[in-house]
């Protein structure tokens, strides 16, 4: 039985698959504000398009001409946002993680379908996407959930082309708003041993410790398993984290990117740390008796299944301000040990490698700050290394008018 997204495809080519006879006429002028239009006829019917340069609006039209050859009628399909967001996520759903195609659903049907929902794909235009952009903006909506809406539609839209349902992507050029990331907390050495004292006490104190030395994320941290650490060359591997999709509960996926799966290599604390922590939850572990759940997590709850990030970032607040120290996120931990791995001079890629980005540059952009400190540092080094070499120079003889 064809899929729904299937048979909305099928209704709109055979919309659009009237083939196109004769030449298709094309012209572009010049309009008052010095942007161009370009405009394509075919049986009778009209598409333009305002172009901010000359050859924009000329390729714009070869682009469309080619469109209408391959038999395509510029006139598009009826498909409206409304049948099709669904019916593409559903199949898009296959090459994402769960979470993000709940964050998706959510989106499509919070924010696109009330709003924009029964506009036909072949009638959106570019200045009515952002039009629509600045609306939710003026409702409250933040920066980051409109950058979704776009990335929802720029991506819906593409395969819509490849579909044969437009004729192109009205999101290509759109402008969005800034989205500033929260700004990070970072914790020097005194505050991180202040912190690692204030939680000495805590059932999770090997987690906090853990994430201060390596720098994991707590998706990664909730997905470790025993088997993951291999204590005598003292190497942890990263090769999935849990994630929580509201509806589904918690379960396990693949790491954030390619580069997530990696080792890291932990010190003789780091190991003294966890041997303790691997003894006290066998001592857990025996007084829960049936009631474990074995899953061989090394960070799990109090009945061995995975953990709760609420919970955790309840004990991580309570933590800091046992500690005096001022709020910030748990995920600032992470941003503390890549801090202060940089500025004891440990190589950018080694970070890099040990944090999971993709390449170095990630690195380099997020803790540029860091870099910028170390410049005093630095200019003092080049003076050493470059001290000038005292030299006698010998005396030549002057010159004298006579």
């Amino acid at each position: 039985m064809q899929d729904r997204l299937s048979l909305i495809v099928m209704k709109g080519v055979k919309e659009m698959a009237k083939k196109h006879r004769g030449r298709n006429e094309g012209s572009i002028f010049q309009l008052r504000n010095k942007k161009w239009r370009a405009q394509v006829y075919s049986k009778g019917n009209r598409l333009s398009k305002n172009t901010e340069t000359k050859s924009e609006a000329l390729e714009w039209i070869r682009n469309t001409q080619t469109q209408i050859n391959k038999g395509y009628d510029i006139k598009g399909s009826s498909v409206t946002l409304k049948e099709y967001l669904p019916s593409w996520l559903e199949k898009h759903r296959l090459s994402i993680k769960p979470r993000t195609a709940y964050s998706y659903a959510s989106v499509i049907n919070n924010h696109i379908i009330p709003l924009i929902g029964d506009r036909k794909l072949r009638d959106l235009r570019l200045l009515e996407i952002e039009n629509f952009y600045s609306s939710l903006l003026d409702k409250g909506i933040g920066p980051r959930t409109v950058k979704i809406v776009h990335n929802i539609l720029h991506t819906s839209l593409n395969k819509a082309l490849k579909y044969g349902l437009v004729i192109f992507n009205p999101t290509h050029g759109a402008s969005l708003p800034k989205y500033h990331h929260d700004e990070m907390v970072v914790l020097d050495t005194y505050q991180v041993g202040e912190f690692l004292i204030a939680a000495q006490t805590s059932p999770s104190y090997a987690l906090f410790y853990t994430a201060i030395t390596t720098g994991m994320r707590m998706g990664e941290l909730f997905g470790l398993k025993w088997s993951d650490l291999q204590w005598i060359a003292g190497v942890l591997l990263v090769q999935r984290q849990m994630q929580y999709v509201p509806g589904q509960g918690r379960g396990f996926t693949e790491t954030k990117t390619l580069a997530g799966n990696r080792s890291i290599k932990l010190g003789e604390g780091s190991l003294d740390v966890l041997r303790r922590h691997k003894a006290n939850q066998l001592i857990l572990k025996e007084k829960n008796g049936l009631h474990w759940h074995d899953q061989d997590l090394i960070f799990p709850n109090s009945v061995g299944r995975p953990g709760d990030a609420s919970n955790i970032r309840i004990e991580f607040n309570r933590i800091l301000n046992l500690a005096a120290l001022p709020k910030m996120r748990f995920h600032d931990l992470r941003h503390t040990a890549a801090s202060l791995l940089l500025n004891s001079g440990v190589p950018v890629i080694v970070v890099s490698n040990m944090l999971g980005h993709s390449k170095p540059s990630v690195t380099l952009d997020i803790y540029a700050h860091v870099f910028h400190d170390s410049q005093r540092e630095a200019a003092i080094v080049m003076d050493r290394l470059v001290t000038p070499i005292r030299v006698e120079i010998p005396l030549t003889k002057q010159l004298v008018k006579k």
